[in-house]
């Protein structure tokens, strides 16, 4: 009789092996047929082709499983669900070939609960003809389904129900077979074999030490190799200071090495020469310094100032539009415009080659900073290197001093040694005592260990005792079946908002990639008001520095015209007319102050005169001195209106570069 339930079983394990995605049908198939050869060949081809059927059917077996488990799913195994295939594939495939005596013992070898209740439930005909012939109709056509499947499997039902009866009846009468009644286990006693008393151990043969040989002499004398060398080494020296002083005093006739007195003079001119072209004491200057210093110091700046100052020098060009729309409407000279141009020109060019040379400079620094910090490598690594090797000496020293005092301590341990072998016979009887004494120690211990073990084996007989007992209860407790969830089902509450375990999943993943993306835009936002806020700044920047160039530009040519407007009065301070007048001038106040003296002597003289006399003088006095403070005030203005003249005519050819 042939095993059903081996060969369901090798089904269901293959499988469970198989996977779809990285396997191959006819590789795997032809894999399985080479482990299948203790197998008879009805037996694998039994197996082979249940294997392919299920997994060429696997979407129609899938759809009947997937529906039986959520019928029943809560008290199925999910290990089961090719068991359901490959029995579910026989059903629907393989009933007319095989027929219903051997589909009975197919299924009657399987577990029979689990077989009970998949076939009640796909042969069930309010089952076939809803759920499952619309399942299957959305993978091939109705009619397809309803000919080939469906009206086979409902002619085959009422004898499938005789099958499932028996089933029944069988899982009522129980299929396990009769426990016998377990025999109580009765404990003895361990059968230990009582040791022997163990004989007294032999004692030990002293081993006579050899007579060792004495130190030779050599070993604490220094050898005589150094000091040969060192007579060889003085010989050799004093032969080439003999050799030397030789050479020295006959010398050849015809290589005369003593110069003539001619020949020294002129070596002394040309080296008196090329030390007074030698500038070692010469003194070097660095010119004189600059009258004006610019700042050239880079002044950060932040966002405010930035954009305070560009909308400073905004509002200033607008004023200076506005000025020169009402100031200069017709045509301007086009020269003033080349010469600004020409002369700006100049200055970039001046400030490229003074950048050209900054960077060399610079590059010649980066050099010398290399050289140095390569040269402070090297020390580090010499520093490193010397401090190695002292520590190498140290460690070489105390191992020397190690040695000799292992040395000193193996000759002191020799000479006990030795005088312990001349008190050999004390020493044995000695030794007979301990070795008496160890024995008696020895076997008290062995007694307490022997007791000591007896009374670990009665604990752990009781030990393992508890431990049956507590089996036995455990073995006596129902077992308690696991109730599986279902991520796909509702917790059957009848709300409106209600949700499965899996949709509330994706529901929050979806939440999540939403809240990504308004993040990710809300970055995006930010970046590019950010690039934008750069960018203003930026145009700002380069707007304040050109209008600080500017600025620096016509401070520069303010000074150039207050130099101009300088010379120009000293100019017109140097004029012919301008200095007759101030000569004129300065003769009316000497002779104005001379007047005036006199006057005081005259009036000291004169006090005695009547009221009348004085009072006439003082009117007369008076007179006067209106009379020559009008004429200082005139001169003054004609020698000031002649300044005004020549300066306003001399500077009419500023106009255009002042409005520039």
């Amino acid at each position: 009789m042939k095993n059903y339930r081996e060969l369901v079983n090798e089904v269901t394990r293959l499988l469970d092996e198989f996977q779809e995605d990285k396997q191959c049908i006819d590789n795997f198939t032809q894999d399985a047929a080479k482990d299948l050869k203790n197998h008879s060949s009805a037996d694998q081809k039994f197996i082979i082709d249940t294997l392919n059927g299920c997994i060429i059917r696997k979407k129609l077996l899938d759809v009947v499983v997937n529906i039986f488990y959520i019928h029943h799913g809560k008290i199925l195994f999910r290990v089961d669900r090719n068991l359901y295939n490959v029995v579910c594939y026989l059903a629907m495939f393989n009933l007319d070939d095989l027929g219903l005596e051997h589909f009975s013992r197919i299924i009657k070898s399987l577990d029979i609960s689990k077989i009970h209740k998949f076939l009640s439930f796909f042969f069930n005909v309010n089952n076939l003809t809803t759920h499952i012939q619309e399942e299957w109709s959305h993978i091939y056509d109705a009619a397809v389904v309803d000919n080939n499947w469906i009206t086979p499997l409902l002619r085959w039902c009422s004898e499938i129900e005789v099958l499932l009866d028996q089933l029944a009846r069988k899982m009522g009468r129980g299929n396990l077979p009769k426990k016998s009644p377990r025999k109580n286990t009765e404990p003895r006693e361990f059968d230990l074999t009582r040791p022997k008393a163990r004989p007294l151990p032999a004692p030990e043969v002293i081993p006579q030490q050899d007579k060792s040989k004495p130190v030779p002499v050599t070993t604490h004398r220094s050898p005589k190799e150094p000091e040969i060398l060192d007579e060889m080494r003085q010989r050799n020296r004093q032969k080439a200071l003999k050799v030397l002083n030789e050479a020295n005093s006959q010398q050849f006739s015809c290589a005369n090495p003593q110069k003539s007195e001619k020949t020294q003079n002129v070596i002394s001119q040309i080296l008196q020469n090329n030390d007074a072209e030698l500038k070692f004491d010469q003194l070097y200057t660095s010119g004189s310094p600059a009258t004006q210093k610019t700042n050239s110091l880079p002044v950060r700046l932040n966002t405010t100032a930035i954009l305070r100052e560009g909308a400073l020098y905004n509002r200033q060009l607008e004023e200076e539009l506005q000025r020169f729309e009402r100031l200069s409407q017709g045509a301007s000279e086009p020269s003033a415009y080349l010469q600004w141009q020409k002369e700006m020109k100049e200055k970039d060019l001046q400030e490229e080659l003074a950048e050209l040379e900054r960077r060399r400079l610079e590059g010649r620094i980066s050099h010398e900073e290399a050289v140095l910090a390569r040269e402070r490598v090297l020390e580090r690594n010499h520093h490193k290197a010397q401090q190695t090797k002292e520590e190498t000496e140290h460690l070489m020293r105390k191992y020397a001093e190690k040695r000799l005092k292992e040395e000193k301590e193996m000759r002191e341990l020799v000479q006990q040694v030795a005088d312990g072998h001349k008190n050999s016979k004390a020493a044995k009887a000695k030794l007979q005592e301990i070795k008496q004494r160890i024995v008696k120690e020895v076997s008290e211990q062995s007694r307490e260990l022997l007791s000591q073990a007896l009374e670990e084996a009665q604990a752990e007989l009781s030990r393992k005792m508890e431990l049956i007992r507590q089996i036995r209860a455990f073995e006596t407790v129902s077992l308690m079946r696991q109730n599986f969830v279902d991520d796909t089902e509702t917790a059957g509450h009848h709300l409106l908002c209600e949700m499965s375990l899996a949709e509330l999943r994706e529901r929050l993943a979806l939440l999540r990639e939403s809240e990504q993306c308004e993040l990710e835009d809300r970055r995006q936002r930010i970046f590019q008001e950010k690039q934008l806020k750069e960018q203003l700044l930026l145009e700002q920047l380069d707007n304040i520095a050109l209008r600080r160039s500017l600025a620096e530009q016509a401070a520069s040519r303010s000074q150039e015209e207050k130099r101009m407007r300088r010379e120009l009065q000293e100019a017109v301070s140097r004029d012919e007319r301008v200095l007759a007048l101030q000569k004129t001038l300065e003769q009316k106040q000497q002779e104005r102050q001379k007047r005036k003296t006199e006057k005081n002597i005259m009036k000291n003289n004169e006090q005695v005169l009547p009221l009348t006399v004085k009072t006439s003088l003082k009117k007369q006095q008076v007179l006067e001195e209106q009379h020559w403070q009008e004429l200082e005030r005139n001169l003054e203005k004609q020698i000031h209106g002649a300044l005004e003249h020549s300066s306003k005519k001399n500077g009419a050819g500023q106009n255009h570069r002042r409005v520039f």
